[in-house]
């Protein structure tokens, strides 16, 4: 198999959607040898958004502390090899390939696309002998599928609204499933990258199950030292970071934070890496709501007034995400990733009130006109592409992407 095979090969799991549950995970890594045992100390991270840029400043914590680390995230902007990181490189297309033969061999063709990708991160993660796995939980929590692991310490940053239609239409509803990871015994970090109503429920969850709770607050906030990622949600992240390093016993090397960086959040590319041409350009997933009011948030802290090309997927709160971002930018030109989950570009202006380009490069070429800084948000998707034509980044030769949640 080559790593365009495997590629071909998920893609067809995508025809299963999301299906919540942990009966199948567990029935594959018995096949395995559970090699969800082998991960090391395993931090696991939830939340609504903050999750990604959590899962980096932890890694880098532990790593600055001596530890070898690995990651398993989701989802990735380009390279479906993003997701699974070995001492801060992407893992190898023969590490990952190895890995799909062997969860292939046990069944996994029976799984859906995200639990076929979580066998094959455990599987390879394993083998590597780490000493600590950040896990991202992928949706949820309670029935996610890196939910079979036996957590050293787990993460909330924060709950809002997201996914309503599988996790719940209310808040209490999510951040009870987003609580799901808690366990007993052990220490539960109630980050401060969410909505407030939903710190009780996760603090009540994590009594409940006999966890360790810990609730980050405004003294700890205020205590993070100097953050390499722009705003103050990434200052409320990197407290819950410094939280989980702390409860796996591991020092705090605080200049550790200053280093970090995680592509499509506040991802600054400044010329000569544009084309001739284009001013600097900001590159920032925003997926939802609450997302694209922290990123508003930071665009202030940082005096940035940018043109906005903005693409969003038709299942999101649009007109919520525009709310919250065309107060904070000058002008609006609507697109789409290239995707069918992607809204129509005239429809999305006119909820934006901006006009429209039928792709990015043509998105790209109307904000130019401006000659003022660009934002490109609201979809990981379109800052996916946009670091492939951009910056070169690692593309996959086949799109294959998570099915939508539904």
């Amino acid at each position: 198999m080559t790593y365009a095979d495997l590629l071909a090969q998920l893609y067809p799991a995508r025809r299963f959607g999301v299906v919540l549950g942990l009966d199948r995970m567990r029935a594959i890594l018995d096949e395995l040898g559970r090699p969800d045992r082998r991960l090391g100390a395993i931090v696991h991270v939830g939340g609504t958004n903050g999750k990604g840029s959590t899962v980096a400043m932890i890694a880098a914590l532990a790593a600055a502390a001596g530890r070898r680390v690995a990651t398993y995230t989701s989802p990735h902007l380009s390279c479906l090899r993003e997701r699974i990181t070995i001492d801060g490189e992407l893992i190898s297309e023969a590490a990952i390939v190895a890995a799909a033969q062997r969860v292939r061999a046990a069944g996994g063709d029976a799984l859906t696309f995200f639990e076929q990708l979580t066998a094959i991160a455990m599987l390879a993660i394993a083998d590597a002998g780490v000493g600590v796995t950040v896990l991202e939980v992928g949706l949820g929590g309670r029935l996610d599928a890196t939910n079979v692991v036996d957590p050293a310490v787990a993460v909330v940053t924060g709950v809002a609204l997201d996914h309503e239609a599988i996790l719940g239409d209310t808040l209490a509803k999510i951040a009870a499933e987003k609580a799901g990871i808690w366990k007993p015994g052990r220490p539960a970090i109630v980050g401060a990258s969410g909505l407030a109503e939903a710190v009780p429920v996760l603090v009540d969850a994590a009594r409940t199950v006999g966890a360790q709770v810990t609730v980050i607050d405004d003294a700890a906030v205020a205590a993070v030292p100097p953050v390499g990622l722009p705003g103050p949600h990434q200052r409320r992240n990197a407290a819950a970071a410094i939280a989980a390093v702390r409860a796996l016993g591991a020092p705090v090397v605080a200049a550790a934070l200053a280093g970090v960086r995680h592509p499509g959040r506040y991802e600054v590319i400044a010329p000569p890496a544009t084309p001739s041409g284009v001013p600097r350009i900001i590159l920032d997933g925003a997926h939802n709501p609450h997302g694209a009011a922290a990123l508003a948030e930071a665009l202030r802290e940082r005096g940035e007034h940018p043109v906005l090309v903005v693409a969003v997927s038709a299942d999101k709160d649009v007109a919520a995400i525009a709310g919250a971002l065309v107060p904070a930018v000058r002008a609006v030109i609507a697109t789409r990733y290239q995707q069918d989950r992607a809204m129509d570009p005239a429809a999305l202006a006119a909820v934006f009130g901006g006009t429209a380009a039928p792709d990015l490069r043509a998105a790209l070429a109307a904000a130019a006109v401006h000659h003022a800084p660009i934002l490109v948000a609201g979809s990981l998707f379109l800052v996916g592409e946009a670091r492939t034509l951009l910056l070169g980044a690692p593309t996959d030769p086949m799109l294959v992407t998570d099915p939508p949640a539904r």
